[in-house]
């Protein structure tokens, strides 16, 4: 049972980063479907320095380097250029995990040295876990109880007002989103280096999705993506552990797809968007007068 739990929250881990990472481009106004592609990447980009250095610190932040420049990608044009932010997100998924695809073919199959993989460890879990836990607390704190937070909240529900006031819209939406690519690309190095520690194809498996329906889960809130993160994670641990009973595997390992699905489709309807709290210019471009 403990094993159970254990595996559930370090799988929380990559979750939890994107899905923060997403709240925050999100409450700019910007729809970043390209999770799943800047996770991949930053996967790969995380496994090929760790291998190369032995470093897991130094291929965490490559990884993150890289999720953030995919996501400026997405933010040109998106907010400069005024594209539609599904296309440019979905199309930013196929790049991603097209290049991790095609560059990782060489990693296959090839494990981390166990030295690599040692960071600090408290009660089961990675120094990590805490950290990312510790982030949400602090980025809710910024979002919701300081000036920052309540221009970004701003540019996501009001543009024009913010605008008028003198805020840099397309600044602070460029930001939110470079962010948001920032925890993505974290997320992935995450998922290659700490807990696979081996690279195989597709190793993000649909985790980045999985963050996107996690933040309307958490209703664009830090604090409540942390319980929603842990929920989507011991979901997904069900599947390993729950095989010895008999249960099918593919059914197992299609229940974290089946409850993100669930959460889109409730999530759809313009009425609940309001209710839950879905910021009022999410994927609107900004056009000033």
């Amino acid at each position: 049972m403990l094993e159970f739990v254990s595996t559930g929250l370090q799988l929380a881990v990559p979750l939890l980063l994107a899905s923060l990472g997403e709240i925050y481009a999100e409450r700019s106004g910007v729809m970043n479907l390209g999770v799943e592609g800047m996770m991949s990447a930053g996967a790969l980009a995380s496994f090929a320095i760790t291998l190369k250095t032995g470093n897991p610190a130094l291929g965490l932040l490559t990884a993150a380097i890289v999720g953030a420049a995919l996501s400026l990608a997405h933010a040109f044009i998106s907010v400069t250029l005024r594209g539609n932010q599904v296309v440019s997100g979905l199309a930013l998924v196929m790049v991603g995990c097209g290049l991790s695809s095609l560059i990782g073919r060489g990693y296959v199959g090839t494990p981390l040295p166990m030295g690599s993989r040692r960071i600090p460890a408290l009660l089961g879990q990675d120094l990590i876990f805490y950290v990312s836990v510790t982030l949400s607390g602090i980025l809710w704190l910024v979002l919701f109880r300081t000036r920052a937070g309540i221009v970004i909240r701003s540019v996501g529900e009001n543009p024009a007002v913010a605008d008028s006031v003198g805020v840099n819209v397309h600044a602070i939406r460029y930001l939110c989103t470079a962010f948001g690519g920032l925890l993505a690309g974290a997320a992935g190095g995450y998922i290659s280096t700490i807990h696979n520690g081996m690279w195989v194809d597709g190793i993000t498996a649909g985790m980045g999705w999985i963050a996107i329906a996690l933040v309307i889960f958490a209703t664009w809130d830090p604090a409540k993506a942390v319980g929603g993160a842990v929920l989507f994670g011991i979901v997904e641990s069900a599947g390993y552990s729950l095989q010895n009973f008999g249960i099918s595997q593919w059914l197992l390992n299609s229940l974290p797809y089946a409850l993100t699905i669930v959460v889109l489709v409730v999530a759809s309807s313009r009425s609940v968007k309001r209710r839950i709290g879905a910021p009022a210019a999410l994927g609107e471009p900004y056009f000033r007068e």
